[in-house]
């Protein structure tokens, strides 16, 4: 007989019997007819527990490959004594157990207590209870995490093809156009990102055009997002020739699409650019002068703004991305502007550039958490053409990420602030690149990743399930697995609480916000904040106890117990993977009684 096969229910009904025959011991006790094929066939049938025993004597080795012939009482002796000290406990013991288990779990559970009341569910001597929710798998627009929407808000239209415009920040806005889901994205989405150029942002040297910026987190705020925001010192290359500019002075022919103020403030270029020729020289120190103005005067503006999610601290080069010209020695310089002037708001690095490790080494250890973000995740490069095959070329999944982690020295960056990653290309090419899926996601969890920015072009069908997916388990989701607490308590007495929390998600919340329980009696309620600091919630499990005083304005009786994470005005702000909500938006757990 094969170790795998399984015998049917009668074969193990003649195990049984012939188990019983070989060693008599073993049917003490039970009734003259537990010697019938009958009364083993009606009690393995008896409820679903029975019947999953019955499952396991199906592939029992002492049934199935350990199984001696039929009639021989030595060979059963022989297969039920062998894992024990000696035959004289051995023999009848294994024997029993199998049948003794059989009939146990036959037998009727005693049912649940029912009652008018809620604590007539425990028995009188009761002093605890352990609460445990049923955990959902529903989407939750929980704050700072998530998929983020592009030059768009949520449920504005995506592209319409898969290209895309890092130039065209949105310049007109609906701010108070109904709330939809996203079509052919994640349907809902708790980030927006949204990225101008500097000569947008600040058309005339002083004047700065901060109505695009207001607008944008305020529709943010009314579509129930967040907004990240890049300011860039250029995205495009320009012709002077077909767009003529009417600074005095400028670079000749192909240059960028700096401010045209900047070029008269006698501003440097140079011919070696990466991208373009004659781009700006990002090492002159009129380019650390007046892109520093712009960066301190946005953060006097908006640094700390409720609807502000983050900064990318983009300083120089094309996009901003890689820090174009710019030298270590530049790059310092700019970066230190960012870090004094925005003291509130979440700032973010450039992954690989010099000012990502700058910040990353000035900052270790200090309360100044900066996070990072890279822009090309996703990029499984087959780069045909090059004199390698294709699937072996370079690309960032391999050579540029992981390495540039390590040596920006930015590897524990998420236990403490966030990581953003932007899609290389978008799904849409993704799909038709046949790049894997699978891959992709498995990475961007090692990344911890918390916020994903894939551009706002469609989905295709084929990828959607998969990134819903990913979109619930990057950052953080937090299960209760159990609470326990007392039955009932006095007004004014400390009662203690023990947590049993699971991030199931790939990252802390970097958000202080507070646990809080509400007890609740009618229209009557009070909120009990507790210390616990839910940014020390990492991926996996976290178990605390707290100690917290019963609120003395309930009255003697029931009071129902909710819970759910609260912001700084005892208002919902945070959910847990708990289905159940109260019309305000907590979770309702259980009740204890104020005596």
């Amino acid at each position: 007989m094969s170790e795998s096969q399984k015998i049917s229910p009668a074969q193990v009904v003649e195990r049984i019997l012939d188990m019983m025959a070989a060693i008599p011991e073993s049917a003490q006790g039970l009734p003259p007819e537990a010697k019938t094929a009958a009364f083993w066939q009606e009690a393995l049938n008896r409820n679903e527990r029975t019947r999953r025993v019955l499952a396991v004597l199906q592939e029992l080795p002492a049934f199935t490959n350990l199984a001696p012939k039929p009639g021989d009482a030595a060979g059963w002796q022989k297969v039920l004594e062998k894992d024990f000290a000696g035959p004289s406990v051995a023999r009848p013991k294994t024997a029993t157990v199998i049948l003794q288990h059989i009939l146990n779990v036959g037998k009727e559970r005693p049912p649940v207590k029912t009652g008018s009341y809620w604590r007539d569910r425990f028995g009188p001597d009761e002093l605890i209870q352990r609460v445990r929710p049923v955990e959902s798998d529903e989407y939750i627009p929980n704050p700072h995490r998530g998929t983020a929407t592009f030059q768009r808000f949520q449920g504005d239209d995506t592209f319409a093809a898969w290209t895309t415009s890092d130039t065209h920040g949105p310049l007109s806005f609906a701010p108070d156009a109904p709330v939809r889901d996203n079509v052919k994205y994640i349907p809902r989405t708790t980030v927006a990102y949204c990225r101008w150029p500097w000569r947008w942002l600040e058309p005339t040297k002083g004047t700065f055009r901060w109505d695009l910026i207001e607008q944008a987190l305020k529709t943010a705020h009314n579509r129930g997002q967040t907004l990240q925001v890049r300011f860039q010192p250029y995205t495009m290359r320009v012709s002077y020739a077909t767009d003529p500019c009417p600074a005095k002075r400028h670079p000749p022919e192909v240059s960028v699409n700096m401010p045209d103020w900047y070029w008269d403030t006698g501003a440097a270029w140079t011919s070696q650019g990466v991208y373009a020729t004659n781009e700006p020289d990002s090492n002159d120190p009129r380019y650390v002068k007046h892109f520093g103005d712009f960066i301190r005067a946005f953060a006097r503006r908006f640094d700390g703004h409720a609807d502000l999610e983050s900064i990318d601290m983009a300083y120089a080069g094309f996009w901003g991305e890689c820090g174009g010209n710019s030298t270590p020695a530049t790059a310092k310089k700019l970066v230190d502007i960012y870090l004094k002037s925005f003291k509130k708001t979440q700032l973010l690095s450039m992954h690989g550039t010099a000012g990502c490790k700058y910040a990353a080494r000035i900052t270790k250890g200090t309360p100044k958490h900066v996070g990072w973000r890279h822009d090309c995740i996703g990029d499984l490069g087959k780069a045909y053409g090059y004199h390698v095959p294709p699937e072996l070329s370079w690309n960032s999944t391999y050579d540029d990420i992981p390495p540039g982690i390590a040596k920006h020295g930015i590897q524990d960056a998420w236990q403490q602030a966030p990581v953003t990653m932007e899609s290389c290309g978008n799904v849409a090419t993704w799909f038709m690149e046949d790049y894997d899926l699978d891959t992709i996601v498995r990475e961007g969890y090692r990344y911890h990743t918390s916020i994903f920015m894939p551009k706002n072009v469609f989905f295709p069908s084929a990828f959607l399930p998969k990134l819903i997916e990913f979109d619930k388990r990057i950052g953080y989701r937090f299960a209760l697995r159990q609470l326990v607490m007392p039955l009932q308590s006095a007004r004014g007495k400390k009662i203690k609480l023990a947590f049993f929390i699971d991030n199931v998600a790939c990252a802390p919340i970097y958000r202080r916000y507070a646990l809080a329980l509400r007890f609740r009696q009618g229209e009557r309620s009070k909120v009990v904040r507790l210390k616990a600091d839910i940014r020390k919630w990492m991926p996996g499990h976290t178990c605390f106890e707290e100690n917290i005083i019963v609120p003395r304005g309930l009255a003697k009786g029931e009071a129902k117990v909710d819970l759910v994470i609260v912001d700084k005005n005892d208002q919902p702000r945070v959910w847990f993977a708990i289905k159940d909500k109260t019309s305000d938006g907590w979770h309702p757990l259980t009740s204890m009684d104020v005596v």
